[in-house]
């Protein structure tokens, strides 16, 4: 089994900040972040495999013990207005370009990770109101090896993360304290750099039902899509999901 190694997850990052959970399995690392009770500015729960694994809209994520990444943050305190999704998205691009030294992962509006037109990861954000405060809670899951897939699924293994695992959870941790800390500058210039479907023809979609289309031309400060549609008009969008044709 792919264990994890506690000291090379928590290089680099102080002490006094971070309280770490480790498990061999759980029901949902988002879940058991609803269930703890903050002791640190920032709680990581991981785990090699999930039961009840879940993605947005109550689909079910596929968490396989298989040395992928199941882990959830969470942290108390109002954010900058930028969307969480969209920034984790960026932060787990960048956290495996460190390890892979290229721009081939790329994203799709608006919490997939994405490689060779199929989907390798996922964000999942909620959020507790606990009297004055707000729980933030991020779920990420990153397929490194899974042999066992759907047609739209990929993973990572051509890069051997698997054995990077516990180094791309360090990256990943260490970005989110850095813009927890100092915000992110020219986050939608770089999100739009890393989109796979700027420019391209989409469906937008609610409850699988296609409710318009257009060209996607970008998106705005608060993270909603911007579509333009046949006669020029600019929509935006706040909710819902895309599809691209070719892409899974």
């Amino acid at each position: 089994m792919n264990t994890f190694n506690k000291s090379k997850i928590l290089k680099n990052i102080p002490a006094e900040r971070l309280k770490l959970s480790l498990f061999d399995t759980i029901d949902s690392t988002n879940a058991e972040c609803k269930r703890i009770v903050l002791e640190k500015d920032i709680h990581v729960i991981i785990s090699n495999e999930q039961t009840h694994g879940k993605g947005r809209v109550g689909k079910i994520w596929s968490s396989p013990n298989s040395g992928n990444i199941y882990m959830s943050i969470a942290y108390k305190g109002l954010l900058q207005k930028a969307p969480l999704s969209l920034i984790v998205g960026i932060i787990c691009q960048r956290s495996i370009k460190q390890l892979i030294g290229s721009d081939l992962i790329g994203l799709k509006w608006p919490n997939d990770i994405i490689f060779s037109t199929k989907k390798v990861g996922g964000i999942l954000i909620e959020k507790e109101i606990m009297g004055q405060d707000v729980l933030n809670i991020i779920g990420i899951g990153l397929n490194l090896n899974l042999p066992n897939k759907e047609l739209w699924w990929g993973d990572l293994s051509s890069f051997n993360l698997e054995s990077k695992r516990n180094e791309l959870i360090n990256n990943i941790i260490i970005e989110l304290i850095n813009f927890i800390d100092n915000d992110m500058d020219q986050w939608v210039e770089e999100w739009e750099d890393l989109c796979i479907h700027m420019n391209s023809q989409i469906n937008i979609k609610q409850n699988n039902k296609i409710i318009d289309s257009g060209i996607f031309t970008g998106i705005n400060e608060d993270g909603s899509v911007k579509i333009a549609s046949k006669d020029g008009n600019i929509k935006k969008y706040e909710f819902g999901e895309i599809s691209i044709d070719g892409v899974y």
